[in-house]
């Protein structure tokens, strides 16, 4: 069993990270609930990403992967958008 200065010390070496996860997942977390309920789900799960992307790798591939799929939509609606005029 750790000691409680073991346990400190961790916390205090691994408090950014820590933070860092907490913040990142309830923005993406809300993000989720707001692709559902009213509110910019997609902007938020974003956002939710960048911020973990800023410790965890796998979050940076997804949001990349993220920023890609929103270009395509992007040049998407504007095409349709100039058929339509």
């Amino acid at each position: 069993m750790a000691r409680p200065v073991e346990v400190v010390r961790f916390l205090l070496r691994n408090s950014r990270r820590i933070a860092v996860s907490i913040a990142g997942a309830v923005v993406l977390l809300a993000g989720l609930a707001m692709v559902v309920l009213p509110g910019p789900g997609l902007l938020v799960i974003a956002a939710g990403l960048a911020i973990l992307a800023t410790e965890y790798a796998w979050a940076a591939t997804a949001l990349d992967r993220t920023k890609q799929a929103g270009r395509k939509a992007g040049r998407a609606a504007r095409s349709l958008g100039r058929r339509r005029k």
